[in-house]
C-alpha cells in the first residue's frame, strides 16, 4: 500500500494557477473514472476548493503512479509539464496521511482553524466513494481524518473566533471602505459561501444588501433564516445591480467570469465600485482591474487580513499538531496490520486446506457410523487447534512496528510455507 497526494494550494500557487487546475464537483466523477484506468492507480479521491486542488491516491508503484497523475493534470488542463511541476507538491506515505489530517483539522487553511474545510473534506470523500474511486485504504484515511477534525473542534478552541474565507472578505471590506451600514452591498451567489457572506455582513452592521443568484427560489430559501428583508434578483439583473452598488461580493461556482470589463464598463458611468471575489475559478475577470474607478480583490488578497488571526491562534495550533500526530500513529498501525493481511490470508487458506484434507482422511478410516456421529466434534477440534496455533504469529505480525522486521517475517512465512506470489 503506497499513499500519495499530488496537488497545489494557496501556499504553492497563485489564484491564476489554482483556477486553471480547479476541478468542479460535476467534473469529479469523470476525472476519477479516467484516473482509475491508469495502471498504477488503485484508489483515487479529489479535494478541490478555492485554496487547493489535491489528488489523493493509493498506488501500486509510487514513482509511476505519481507520474501518471501529473501527466493527466498536464494534458487535461493544458498546462506544460515543466510549468505545472513548479507549482505542485508531492507527499508520500506518512507525509500524505499527515497532510490530510492537518487539512481536515484546519491547520493547512489560508484561515487557520476555519470550519468549512471539514465539510469540504467530507464532500470529497462522498464524491469519491460514489464514483467508486475509494477502497479500503482511502475510506479509512478519510474517515479517520474527519473524526480527527471533529475531535479537534470539540476538544480545542481552534474554532473559537475562527475566520473563514467569507468572514475574511467582509473584514477586508471593513478595512478598505467606510462603515458598512452606509454601503449598498450586493452578494452574488447563494451557496454556502454566499450564506456566510450575508451572515458576516449583517454582523458588521450592513443593512442595505441585495442578492443576485441564478435561482431566485434557492436564494429566497437560503435567506429565510435571516430576519432582515433582503431582495433577491435574477442573474439577468447582475450588471444593472452591480452598477448601483458600492460593494460587490461574488462567490458563484461559474467556471467562467461573470463580470468582465467589456460588459461592466458601460453600466458604471464612472461610478466607483469595490469588488471582493472569493470564488475559484474567479468570478471577476482580471481586466476589470483596468477600470480606474473599480478596485477588485481576490482570495489571495485576504492574506493581509488573516495573518493577525494566525498569530493569535499559533498556541492552539501547536496543541492540535500533537493531536494530529496521535491520529497519524494510529493510522500507521492500522496500515501496518493491513500490509500483513495477504500473507495471513494465504497462510490461513493453506492451513485450512490441509486441515480439511486430513480430517477427511481420518473420518474415512473411522468408518461411516462413527464419522456421522462425531464429525462435528472432530471438525470443531481441528479448527480450534489450527486457530490456536496461528493466533500468536498473526497477532505479532499485525503489531510489529518495525517495517523491516515485519517484512522479513512475512518473507520467511512465504518461504517456509511455500505461499508463493499470492501473499505479496
Amino acid at each position: 500500500m503506497k499513499i500519495a497526494v499530488v496537488g497545489l494550494s494557496h501556499k504553492t500557487a497563485s489564484v491564476e494557477i489554482r483556477e486553471r487546475l480547479s476541478i468542479s464537483e460535476t467534473e469529479v466523477h469523470q476525472t476519477i473514472q479516467t484516473l482509475k484506468f491508469y495502471p498504477h492507480i488503485k484508489e483515487i479521491a479529489i479535494l478541490s476548493t478555492c485554496n487547493r486542488m489535491e489528488v489523493y491516491a493509493v498506488l501500486s508503484d509510487t514513482q509511476q503512479g505519481v507520474q501518471e497523475i501529473i501527466q493527466y493534470l498536464s494534458e487535461e488542463k493544458n498546462i506544460p509539464l515543466n510549468s505545472l511541476r513548479r507549482h505542485l507538491f508531492v507527499l508520500l506515505h506518512e507525509d500524505a496521511v499527515t497532510h490530510l489530517m492537518r487539512v481536515a483539522c484546519g491547520l493547512d487553511s489560508l484561515v487557520l482553524g476555519e470550519g468549512q474545510i471539514l465539510a469540504q473534506v467530507k464532500t470529497a470523500h462522498q464524491l469519491a466513494h460514489k464514483s467508486q474511486g475509494t477502497g479500503r485504504v482511502l475510506n479509512h484515511l478519510f474517515k479517520t481524518s474527519l473524526t480527527a477534525g471533529k475531535r479537534v473542534r470539540t476538544e480545542t478552541d481552534i474554532s473559537t473566533g475562527a475566520m473563514n474565507v467569507s468572514s475574511a472578505a467582509v473584514e477586508l471590506a471593513c478595512i478598505k471602505t467606510e462603515a458598512l451600514h452606509a454601503q449598498d452591498c450586493v452578494v452574488v451567489g447563494a451557496g454556502k459561501m454566499g450564506e456566510l457572506l450575508i451572515k458576516h455582513l449583517l454582523a458588521k452592521g450592513a443593512n442595505r444588501i441585495r442578492v443576485v443568484n441564478r435561482s431566485t427560489a434557492k436564494a429566497e430559501e437560503m435567506l429565510s433564516q435571516f430576519q432582515q428583508n433582503i431582495p433577491v434578483l435574477p442573474m439577468a439583473e447582475l450588471l444593472h445591480t452591480t452598477a448601483r452598488a458600492d460593494l460587490v461580493f461574488t462567490s458563484t461556482s461559474s467556471p467562467e467570469p461573470i463580470l468582465q470589463r467589456s460588459t461592466l464598463e458601460p453600466h458604471l458611468n464612472g461610478k466607483a465600485l469595490t469588488i471582493f471575489d472569493i470564488a475559484v475559478p474567479r468570478n471577476v475577470a482580471p481586466d476589470v482591474q483596468e477600470l480606474h474607478q473599480v478596485k477588485a480583490y481576490y482570495v489571495d488578497d485576504l492574506k493581509q487580513v488573516v495573518e493577525g488571526n494566525r498569530v493569535l491562534r499559533r498556541r492552539i495550533a501547536a496543541q492540535v499538531e500533537k493531536m494530529v500526530e496521535v491520529e497519524v500513529l494510529e493510522f500507521q498501525a492500522w496500515s501496518r496490520a493491513l500490509e500483513a493481511v495477504p500473507t495471513i490470508n494465504s497462510l490461513r487458506d493453506k492451513v485450512e486446506t490441509i486441515r480439511e484434507q486430513e480430517l477427511e482422511k481420518a473420518l474415512s478410516r473411522l468408518g461411516s457410523e462413527f464419522a456421522e456421529k462425531h464429525q462435528s466434534v472432530l471438525d470443531g477440534l481441528t479448527r480450534a487447534i489450527v486457530n490456536k496455533i496461528l493466533h500468536d504469529p498473526m497477532v505479532q505480525l499485525r503489531a510489529e512496528q518495525d517495517v523491516e522486521v515485519r517484512r522479513r517475517a512475512l518473507q520467511s512465512l512465504q518461504v517456509l510455507f511455500n505461499l508463493g506470489e499470492t501473499a505479496s
